[in-house]
Formats: structure tokens, sequence, C-alpha cells
């Protein structure tokens, strides 16, 4: 069977038109600032709609099927187009005159990691800054899901690539039209970003600020306007609860919302990683409250870096840290990896928890832990009854044996792929603390990592080579990794 090259194409085409009309925005809002980076922008912008045109017209008379393989290339090959693409702003401007540094801050935001190069952001001009956090929030529900909902205008079904991209082990439908399916996901992911920015506006925020901290905040992405990220805001805790409540949201599996939504709220209670999600945040964030309140010192304000914690600052900075970790949004209102051994080895770990899948959320994923340690405690029951049928249930429904399989598949795969890429990072001179916080921030997709990549740091002194195999990392953990891997194996290029 050979593969239906022109289609692939004909999508990239149309996945770069998206990416286009989202440079314009960016340019109108660079013109709208008189930030000196409109014509930049905008000509990027046209490069990036008439590469698309062009790969459009030229496969034009494509055959309308998408199988398997070639959703699993237009789904990896999607986003490496649009990261090509989406650095071309940083470059035309200036703003990030190398190659290298503009990819990784590109693919950076399109896999919704929030990790930077930049040494001073707030002295970008405003366009740029907003571009910036667009490729956040086109990532986080994923660019291809968008291309679903346009792809019946092409007369194409789209089922084959939200099996390739959707986050998480499985994905629940909401419709039984696939697009419409996407299309109601957008409209919840638009009505959070819209709600967010004016309660972001309402408690203080400029509204420059309040948009971009949304388009990240739901996109679990974690680009900041300020070189301070939400630290600039310590002494207005309203702003910080306020993004500590949506990023609980996007992590948290959107079908649920869906249904909250419509009224089933009962059903969202009832759902096990929700309770189990919800659980282990109250759990940790206690954990990190007593250490913070006993042991460390937290920031109050910009002018008082440090002063030994309230009862509701710890509690605040703990909750923050914790969901902004666990849900990979990477945002940060203080340096977590300075205060105490105990802390910086306890965030590492959330680092590999993840949020709830269908989420916007990086990581292993809640339900991906949660089946394994079920299937793990199970085992002690089939080996005292080696003849008994125990199955994995979850939601009061049995697992099928493949799913689990494929979750202790996806685990080991993941721990792999996270020891070669501290080893790497390590080959390239790293210590051993920051090459495995950067190789386990990259692949789970979490932002800021340890050593000298730690909160108040960021990825710039990475050698060129480092950026590019932490960005490989970013889009292997986004696209959950076997979308990606398996492009990677001889069999899937063998003719069948």
């Amino acid at each position: 069977m050979e593969l239906n090259s022109r289609i692939i194409i004909h999508l990239m085409g149309l996945l770069l038109l998206c990416n286009g009309g989202f440079m314009l925005l960016a340019a109108l809002v660079s013109g709208i600032y008189d930030d000196g980076a409109t014509l930049d922008i905008a000509i990027a912008a046209v490069t990036t709609l008439f590469t698309g045109v062009t790969a459009m017209y030229f496969t034009r008379g494509h055959k309308k099927e998408v199988k398997r393989k070639e959703g699993y290339i237009i789904v990896t090959f999607g986003w490496i187009v649009m990261s090509l693409s989406g650095m071309l702003p940083y470059l035309f401007s200036g703003s990030i005159p190398t190659i290298t540094n503009a990819f990784f801050e590109t693919i950076s935001g399109y896999t919704t990691t929030g990790a930077s190069i930049l040494d001073d952001i707030e002295a970008l001009p405003e366009g740029i800054l907003f571009w910036r956090s667009l490729t956040h929030w086109i990532g986080g529900m994923g660019i291809i899901v968008l291309a679903i909902a346009i792809l019946p205008l092409l007369g194409i079904g789209g089922m084959q690539l939200f099996a390739a991209e959707a986050p998480g082990p499985s994905a629940d439908k909401l419709h039984p039209r696939i697009t419409d399916t996407a299309k109601r996901l957008w409209y919840i992911y638009v009505g959070y970003t819209l709600a967010e920015t004016l309660l972001l506006k309402l408690a203080g925020m400029s509204f420059f600020d309040a948009i971009n901290h949304s388009l990240a905040t739901l996109s679990t992405g974690g680009f900041s306007t300020k070189n301070l990220s939400l630290a600039f805001w310590n002494d207005q805790p309203l702003i910080q609860y306020i993004v500590i409540l949506f990023m609980f949201l996007a992590g948290t599996n959107f079908v649920l919302s869906y249904f909250a939504f419509k009224g089933k709220v009962q059903r969202v209670l009832k759902d096990e990683e929700f309770k189990y999600y919800g659980a282990l945040i109250v759990f940790f964030t206690l954990i990190a409250t007593l250490v913070i309140y006993f042991k460390a010192e937290v920031p109050v304000s910009e002018y008082h870096p440090k002063v030994l914690g309230t009862a509701e600052s710890s509690f605040r900075h703990a909750l923050f840290q914790v969901i902004a970790v666990i849900t990979t949004t990477g945002f940060v209102s203080a340096d977590f990896t300075s205060w105490t051994p105990f802390l910086t080895i306890f965030f590492f770990g959330l680092m590999f928890l993840g949020g709830s899948a269908g989420s916007t959320a990086g990581g292993i994923k809640v339900m991906r832990h949660v089946l394994i340690i079920k299937n793990g405690l199970l085992e002690f029951k089939r080996t005292l009854h080696p003849s008994a049928i125990i199955p994995v249930r979850y939601n009061n429904k049995t697992v099928k044996e493949h799913i689990v399989y494929n979750i202790i598949g996806f685990l080991i795969l993941y721990m792999l792929l996270f020891i070669i890429g501290a080893l790497v990072l390590g080959a390239l001179g790293l210590d051993f603390v920051t090459a495995i916080g950067g190789a386990a921030s990259s692949l789970g997709n979490v932002g800021p990592a340890f050593g000298s990549l730690n909160p108040l740091s960021n990825f710039n002194g990475l050698p060129d080579l480092g950026k590019w195999w932490c960005g490989f990392l970013m889009l292997a953990g986004r696209l959950e990794l076997f979308t990606v891997l398996i492009l990677l194996t001889p069999y899937f290029w063998k003719r069948t």
C-alpha cells in the first residue's frame, strides 16, 4: 500500500494557512501597539500563507482519503512544519536572530512546554510576545483538531488524525461525528480563555498581560510576558488564585467540562481519574505547604524577595507550584528548586505525573498511573489464584487487556527515552542535575527544570545540539511517544 503523499502535502498546506492566519492576528496586535515589528510579522504571515496556498494548489487533485499511516505522518510532520513556519516572525523581526534559538522557542510554544531561551522577555515587541503566546494556544488543543473541524469542507474524514493526535490513552467522543467533537472542544477552549482573560483584567492585570497569560494557561504552556513569570504578581494573590483555577481546569479532561456544562455534574464527580487528579493535588499541596511554612522562605513581592512564609503565602505557593508542575503548565511563583532538597526531589517526581487524559497537559497522565498501579496490585491476586481471570476495572468497566499492554509499553518507552535524553544532555557537557532535569522537563512538556535550567534561569545556555535534542523530546512527549517514534521504525515505511 503506497502512501497518499498528495493528501499529506495538501494538509501541510492547510496547516500553514491556519498558521499564517494567526500570524496576521499577531501583526494586527503589533500594529495596535505600534511596536515596530508589524511589517516583519506581516511578511512572515504572507510567506507562510503563500507557501500553504502553493502546496494546496499543486495537490488539489489528491485522493481524499486519510489512512492510519498518513494520519501519523500528517500529525508529526504537521507539528514540525508549524514550528518551522512559526519561527519566521522571530527571525524576520530580529527578536531571535538564530535559527536554532528561534526553532527551540517555537517548538517549545507549540508543544506547550514553555521552556525559553530568552534572557529579557519584557524587551520583546508586543506583537512578538502575542505570537509567542499564540503558539501555545494553537498547540494546546492541537492544530490538528482544528484542521479536523475544517476537513469536511474538503470532503475528508478525520478520524485517523484525531486518533493520532488526541492526548491520553483514549479519546472520548462527545458526538458521533468527529468534526462535531472537535468543534465542541474548541468552544470550551475558547470560552475558558475568554473567561480567564476577563477575570485577570478585573483582578488588576493589564488587558495585554491578561490575554497572553490566558493563552498560556489554557494550553498548559507557561510562557509569560514577564521575566519573573507569575512571581511578578506575588503581591496580588487574587491573580495567582485565578491562574491556579484555570490551570486546574486545563489539566482536567475537557470532556468532563462538556458534561459539567450540560448539567451532568454527577458524571464528573464519579469519574475515577478526576477523583485521583483532585486528591493527588490536595495531598501534594498539603505536604508542600507544611515544608514551605516550617522550612523555606517564599517571595512576597518583586521588591521583597524572600521572607519566612505566612500560612496563606505558603499554601498559595505550594498549591500554585504543585498544579503548575502536575499540569505541566510551567508558570512559576518562586524558585521551587531553592525551597529545600526534599522539595526539589518532590517536584522532580511530580514532573512524571502529568494531568488528565483528554486535557492539554503533558506528562504521563494520571489515568496511566492509576491503571498501571491497579494492574500491579492485581498481580498479587493473580499470583495467589493463577487460574482466575481478574481484569483491571476503571470507572466500573473492564479495561481491555491490550490497553493495559499499551500503557505498560508507553511507560517503558517513556522512561527509556528519559534516560537516553539525560544521557545525551550529559554527553553534551551538562551536569547530572541539569541533564536529568532538562530531559524530564522537555519530555514532560513542563518548562522549568533543575540545575542551570532552574525556574530563575532558561535554556539559552544549552549547546545548539542540546536545544535540537530537547526540541525532539518536546515533540515526542507532546504527541504521546508512539506517534513520533513509530516513524523511526523500518516497519512503518515498508509497503504492505
